[in-house]
């Protein structure tokens, strides 16, 4: 690496709000909070809306879309559609 391009990498606390769960990984990200880990180190906090201890495909909470409903719902509303000719 070229020195002097790159911006700083250093230990981050990501916090995930909606999961209560805590990552502490390198990063370029700034933040004006600390958080104390368990090291007793202080290190920069960022609040995130989800990571991969909330979201729904990570935890296998995800839900399978009825796309046969779907298409029955499409088809009573606006008819079925005409058959390709050959």
């Amino acid at each position: 690496m070229r020195s002097g391009i790159h911006p700083a990498s250093r230990p981050v606390v990501f916090r995930d709000r909606a999961a209560d769960a805590l990552f502490l990984i390198r990063s370029t990200a700034t933040s004006s909070k600390t958080f104390v880990w368990e090291d007793g180190v202080t290190y920069p906090l960022i609040d995130v809306e989800v990571s991969s201890a909330g979201h729904p495909f990570y935890t296998g909470t995800a839900r399978v879309m009825d796309s046969a409903g779907r298409v029955e719902r499409f088809e009573r509303r606006y008819g079925r559609p005409a058959t390709p000719r050959p």
